[in-house]
């Protein structure tokens, strides 16, 4: 690929309507400094745009003494001093070749004024509409709140979204009391329009930067503009900016780190300016914002590493760059690119525990070392005895990332589910049916009497476990669990305390020696069932609605030890024992950052579509094949369906499939030193280095999902779905300037350039006004009736609105 993007090529000549940039390359010829071959003619090309490098070397780029002799593009060599370019030379007076180049085409300021008017008006239209929750408001509003009430929570995705939503209702005055339960309930007198209003202000951004990203990349006015009206009139874009969700700030931060990405490579002809400097590290900013609120962010990271990659291979190959500056060059890339976002979403995790210290309902998630700073908690600034003892009442937690503790309760396994006994589960929460007993195997005496000597728990000892609430034993047998297959049932059995032998487990701790005695909290424990030889374990996997969709407990008859068959013990309950502080036990900023981190990946994996929700596949997305109820379902009901403007999206889908015809097409002919004039230069330089950037854009924002084990939703595909429209812009604007060439008087070329783009734009306008609905809201008649205003718009049967 490196190879023909090298030979693009190159722009000296204007290019109707808006007269393009006079921009001045290094490296125009495709023959190697020394190499005594030439390019054929027409095909000096220069590097793309975001591999341009500097037309005159800066103060320290070439040695003491001048330039080197270097070849001419014919394989002659040119004489002593500064490498002399094509267009260097200008009129005593002409402004320099920076100059023009910072200068945007006629208007475009105007017109970036005018789509940024009409992208807000259309993403604060009707926005307190409905008033009520609506789909996802119900988890990043109560989120949001969390953050207000200073309530600590677990979610699966980084913290930055939520806590900007939290900060934005503090602002706006919302106290954080709306309880936020489920969709359809009224907010009444709560102030929730400051959190909507941050999320459309989000959402508005990203038109004018997808504009000022297609205007760096392709110089042309019509393709921003083209690419503008697609995301202003898309019924998508707009549903998804209007409410409470972390969608718009995600793709704000995505949009900003491309901007700022394409803006710092329009200026490496300036290397170290200024402005060279700010979008850089803009760059960096954005890409921990991005970062900070779903880990999906990883893919613009990815995307700005390659294209960082590919500009320092080619300053690499640039004889002109000594090797001092372009040292300089990575470690301005490693500064901007890796250190300031990495320390920046690590301030992100330090805020965020900082302003969450109170228990809340994310507590079980953590370990029991980090619940101990949180205020509330029942390990919070609390003594408990340190060594454990027979008669001690107990809660044990699986060391597994969201593992849970060890549960039961009165529900019985279901018939077909090995025997019918009590349930044992892994549940997440502090509950009174997390509490066991320890007993000793071969009596059932009262340890706890004040009369009876205190007997310490030891390593290698046979005990009996008896469940608190319900007085049944910890019990496992060679039935089948549940869900994993070769592993054994574990039950509750028994009556008052009475079962059978396959009731004892012999406890031992990791890396100890027979007798030594167990401490709550810091001994990691193993339970091994006597009669079996297998290991109590958390499989990690949820039970069906009979199980409470609480996690399988099983006993595994492959001795392994994993995070899944290791426990503590957490609550300690024994009056007769002396209690320790717990403040010894106080984790590192950096230990709870890496369980953080643990606990969301393992929750991201492991998500689950919930009853009655409408999931989706990622070959559907395209296509716009289904939408999400965002808000009602009965006639009677405010109804808000999230998908798509059909016209936007299937002509996205077919610019995608014509991009690459008109790609390969343009590769091919450079490659076979195809005469080309300078028009068509700069149109083949736009398609494969400015589309080329936006089509990679969109692939690293969409294949990785055909990968990903989770639950999947239409709403993820978006951010694919910017790079998609944008690619619209670059690609008809090029194809209608291509065949426009062709016509004769210029005049005609020119209206039949600015007719396709203005009927593109009334396409999209006059499908927007058929589908608005989907995004403001209907009431009546679904589009099957007639009556329907929506009648006969049901397009593909898989719509449900």
């Amino acid at each position: 690929m490196g190879t023909w993007l090298r030979r693009l090529p190159s722009a000296h000549t204007p290019l109707p309507p808006a007269p393009l940039p006079n921009r001045r390359y290094l490296g125009c010829s495709t023959a190697h400094p020394g190499s005594g071959r030439g390019a054929p003619t027409g095909l000096r090309l220069p590097a793309c745009p975001a591999l341009r490098l500097p037309a005159r070397p800066a103060p320290g780029l070439l040695p003491r003494g001048g330039a080197p002799s270097m070849p001419a593009a014919g394989g002659d060599r040119a004489g002593p001093g500064p490498l002399r370019q094509r267009g260097s030379r200008r009129p005593q007076g002409a402004p320099a070749a920076s100059a023009l180049s910072a200068r945007p085409p006629a208007g475009c300021r105007a017109a970036l004024g005018l789509v940024t008017l009409l992208s807000f008006a259309s993403r604060f239209h009707r926005l307190p509409e409905p008033p009520h929750v609506c789909w996802d408001e119900t988890h990043f509003g109560k989120m949001g709140s969390y953050y207000i009430n200073r309530t600590f929570f677990f979610d699966v995705h980084p913290p930055l979204g939520k806590m900007l939503i939290g900060l934005a209702g503090y602002l706006s005055g919302y106290d954080g009391t709306f309880p936020f339960q489920k969709p359809g309930d009224r907010y009444e007198q709560h102030n929730y329009m400051g959190m909507r209003g941050f999320c459309a202000f989000l959402g508005s951004c990203l038109v004018p930067f997808a504009y000022l990203t297609v205007l760096e990349l392709s110089k042309s006015m019509p393709a921003a503009l083209l690419t503008a009206f697609i995301l202003i009139f898309d019924t998508g874009c707009i549903t998804l900016s209007q409410y409470i969700l972390l969608d718009p700030i995600l793709m704000f931060f995505l949009m900003g780190a491309v901007l700022s990405m394409v803006k710092c490579n329009s200026c490496s002809d300036r290397p170290f300016s200024a402005s060279w400097w700010l979008w850089l590290s803009l760059t960096g900013v954005n890409l921990a914002g991005a970062m900070g609120v779903k880990f999906v962010g990883l893919f613009v990271v990815l995307l700005v590493g390659l294209n960082t990659i590919y500009d320092l291979w080619d300053l690499l190959g640039n004889l002109n760059v000594s090797l001092v500056m372009f040292g300089k060059h990575l470690l301005a890339r490693v500064f901007c690119l890796i250190l300031l976002p990495l320390t920046l979403y690590v301030a992100m995790f330090a805020v965020h525990f900082e302003v969450l210290n109170k228990s809340g309902p994310g507590d079980g998630f953590f370990s029991s070392a980090f619940q101990s700073q949180l205020i509330g908690n029942n390990l919070h600034n609390v003594s408990i005895p340190e060594h454990l003892a027979y008669g001690s009442v107990v809660t044990m937690k699986n060391l597994r990332m969201a593992g849970g503790y060890l549960h039961s309760h009165w529900h019985l396994y279901p018939e077909g589910v090995g025997a019918r006994q009590q349930q044992v589960t892994a549940y997440l929460h502090k509950d009174l049916n997390n509490l066991w007993i320890i007993k000793k195997h071969d009596s059932d005496t009262d340890l706890l009497d004040s009369s009876s000597p205190v007997e310490f728990v030891r390593h290698g000892d046979i005990i009996r476990l008896e469940h608190k609430e319900t007085s049944r034993n910890l019990h496992s047998h060679q039935h089948e669990a549940p869900l994993t297959r070769k592993h054994f049932q574990v039950t509750g059995y028994g009556i008052n305390g009475t079962g059978d032998s396959n009731d004892f487990w012999r406890i031992e701790v990791v890396g100890r020696r027979a007798g030594k005695l167990i401490k709550v909290l810091r001994s990691k424990i193993r339970l091994t069932h006597v009669a079996t030889g297998c290991i109590l374990g958390s499989s990690g996997k949820t039970l069906p609605k009979w199980g409470w969709e609480q996690v399988e407990v099983t006993c595994t008859p492959y001795v392994k030890e994993t995070p899944n068959s290791l426990w503590n013990f957490e609550d300690h309950i024994n009056p007769k024992l002396p209690n320790i502080s717990l403040d010894v036990l106080k984790p590192s900023f950096v230990e709870i950052l890496l369980e953080s981190h643990m606990v969301m990946i393992r929750g991201n994996s492991g998500l689950k579509p919930k009853d009655n929700e409408v999931t989706s596949k990622p070959w559907h997305w395209p296509i716009n094949y289904q939408g999400l109820r965002f808000s009602g379902v009965n006639e009677t009901d405010y109804r808000v369906y999230l998908l798509g403007n059909p016209v936007v999206w299937w002509l996205n889908l077919f610019t995608i499939g014509l991009y690459l015809l008109i790609a390969i097409s343009t590769a091919v002919a450079l490659k076979r030193g195809v005469q080309l004039t300078s028009e068509h230069k700069e149109l083949s330089r736009v398609v494969l280095c400015g589309g080329g950037q936006v089509a990679l854009g969109w692939l690293l924002h969409y294949l990785p999902f055909f990968m990903m084990g989770r639950v999947l939703y239409f709403h993820h595909y978006f951010p694919a779905m910017l790079f998609s429209s944008m690619l619209t812009g670059i690609t008809w604007d090029t194809l209608l300037k291509f065949f426009s060439q062709f016509l004769s008087p210029a005049a005609t070329g020119r209206r039949v350039y600015g007719g396709g783009i203005l009927a593109l734009i009334l396409l999209i306008m006059y499908s927007f006004y058929l589908f608005h609905p989907l995004s403001y809201g209907m009431i009546g008649p679904m589009a099957s009736d007639p009556s329907s205003p929506m009648a006969g718009l049901r397009w593909m049967d898989s719509w449900e609105f």
